[in-house]
């Protein structure tokens, strides 16, 4: 039974869309003969890659993997994760699906479910496990909350399942949101180190896997360092370890020796693995070893296939030393030296004449407080317990002892609307309360309320369009808080983070290239991430995914 849209959600489904109409505006594309579609479509995610790297890397990178995108390729200057809560799930949502949260549900890594009040995992499911692996009840093993399909989804519908689609990533949600509903997703397994799928999507283990898994290629890094990969001299403008200090017992900087405490391979040698390049290594062989053991691009019908690759070490480095150090900057031309290796590879075994890549990121990342400070920048760590232990007692206070507050994970921050009622409060009253406290507080910028969203009053920015966009009407909270720009919700006095709506943030690299259907050059137009979707399904002459609203980028389309 299809339930009908209250006209609050419909204005805000409305505008969104005419908000990226150039899906309209845009003339139609040249139709592709069945005959000269990809073989294989290979999507990459570099989690947590700013785009503002990319280009300020470009001229280290060697010949034959990020450079060869960049030359070879479609290259968007100005493209954006479109929404204004910026995090792995919700970016990796946006890939394939084409859709933003309000539609797709998955609102961030991590929600307070609205009935119980308990934290969920965007892909926790406890009917399913890991396939020979430990599973906890909050481990991501199946994409139940994702509530729309993703290209995979459509492109198997359209060849009768005979389409072959796999994610591979060091994250489970990484895997998990690029594979859909009906694609098979392998996740790290950061106990024993080896790639696991899960029993949503099989019994047991193809042979393939179980040789893979046999060899334990994740062991081979025990005490192996990672070192610089350039000169000293091409590290010079990164910011010094002073202004990327690691955490108590922690490393900031090269070179540094992957091992554990027991003198052993252990899960603490396989849980260090993720923070630098052997991670991001270890997922392009098992994406080579999937492609043969799928047998991935070599159809006898001729049917595409779809490989999603997630490189999740990038937003590991990040997070713990910051976007200006010298450790992202080499574990970034890393990820370029491990791409042209995956690239020759895919030459050799496809042929990349009939290969299709395109290359993005889920998020971009926010400088270190310190070095953004380094710079005269406003910048600091918001510690959000604090602030929302100090907003319930201002609640309570205002209104009579009652606690308003019920529970947040931030930037959401969910109220009490049957004790508000029980009191004989308007909702609006508190939530407005609420908002203007927080307002007062430092490092905040904005804060909509669900009363805002729902009557259609958020509107007329482009903050107010990306932070509609991020909030679902039946899993979001009561209200969405912005920092200001460079602060940032912190828990300790190391490291970074990102889920803003600043540009630092949401642009991200946008690359795509396959020559017998990408025109190569360098693009300056407006994109999103969301258009990746519409404008594969356009190539692959499939029906665009339920919730997409991106726009076809005829302007690449040969």
């Amino acid at each position: 039974m299809t339930k009908k849209l209250s006209l609050p959600v419909l204005a805000i489904a409305t505008t969104c869309f005419a908000l990226h109409a150039g899906a309209i505006a845009a003339p139609a594309a040249k139709a592709t003969s069945a005959s000269a579609q990809p073989k294989l479509v290979v999507v990459l995610v570099v989690d947590g890659l700013p785009n503002e790297q990319v280009q300020r890397y470009r001229d280290q990178f060697g010949e034959g993997g990020l450079r060869r995108l960049l030359d070879q390729g479609a290259s968007f200057s100005n493209a954006h994760q479109a929404h204004g809560v910026t995090v792995t799930a919700i970016g990796h949502s946006a890939v394939l699906t084409g859709a933003y949260p309000y539609v797709h549900g998955i609102i961030g890594n991590n929600w307070i479910d609205p009935v119980t009040k308990k934290s969920v995992y965007c892909t926790e499911d406890t009917n399913y496990t890991y396939i020979g692996e430990h599973t906890d009840p909050s481990d991501g093993t199946a994409p139940t909350k994702l509530r729309v399909d993703t290209l995979g989804d459509q492109l198997r519908y359209a060849t009768g399942n005979r389409s072959k689609v796999v994610a591979v990533s060091g994250k489970d949600r990484g895997a998990i949101l690029l594979a859909g509903k009906t694609g098979t997703a392998y996740m790290y397994m950061e106990q024993t180190g080896n790639f696991a799928s899960s029993t949503f999507y099989m019994k047991s283990h193809p042979a393939w896997v179980q040789t893979y898994q046999t060899a334990k290629p994740q062991d081979r890094y025990y005490g192996k360092a990672w070192a610089p990969l350039l000169p000293e001299s091409a590290y010079a403008g990164d910011a010094s370890e002073e202004l990327t200090p690691a955490k108590p017992g922690g490393h900031n900087r090269l070179p540094y020796t992957y091992y554990s405490e027991s003198g052993k391979t252990d899960a603490g040698y396989y849980n260090n693995l993720k923070t630098g390049p052997f991670l991001d290594q270890l997922t392009l062989d098992f994406a080579q070893a999937a492609i043969e053991g799928e047998n991935l691009g070599r159809n006898p019908d001729g049917v595409p296939d779809l490989l999603g690759v997630s490189l999740s070490a990038h937003d590991y480095v990040n997070h713990a030393f910051g976007p200006e150090s010298k450790l992202s900057h080499d574990h970034l031309q890393r990820v370029d030296r491990m791409l042209a290796q995956f690239f020759n590879y895919l030459d050799k075994r496809v042929g990349m004449d009939n290969v299709l890549v395109v290359l993005t990121a889920d998020h971009g990342f926010a400088n270190t407080a310190e070095f953004s400070q380094s710079r005269h920048l406003d910048a600091q760590r918001i510690k959000g317990d604090q602030l929302m232990k100090d907003l319930g007692k201002h609640l309570s206070d205002k209104f009579g002892g009652a606690k308003l507050l019920t529970a947040w994970s931030l930037p959401s921050v969910h109220l009490d609307y049957e004790q508000i009622e029980k009191s004989g409060l308007r909702r609006a009253d508190v939530e407005n309360t609420a908002a203007q406290f927080l307002l007062q507080q430092k490092g905040i910028a904005d804060v909509f309320t669900r009363t805002q969203f729902e009557s259609g009053a958020v509107q007329g920015t482009r903050m107010a369009t990306l932070m509609r966009r991020a909030w679902n009407r039946e899993s979001s909270g009561d209200l969405l808080v912005v920092t200001k720009p460079y602060w940032y919700f912190g828990y300790g006095d190391t490291g970074t983070t990102h889920g803003s709506p600043y540009a630092y943030d949401t642009n991200v690299p946008l690359l795509i290239m396959g020559k017998r259907w990408i025109k190569p050059g360098n693009y300056g137009q407006y994109a999103e991430v969301v258009d990746i979707a519409p404008t594969l399904a356009n190539i692959l002459r499939v029906r665009p995914p339920a919730g997409a609203e991106g726009r076809v980028l005829t302007e690449t389309l040969r």
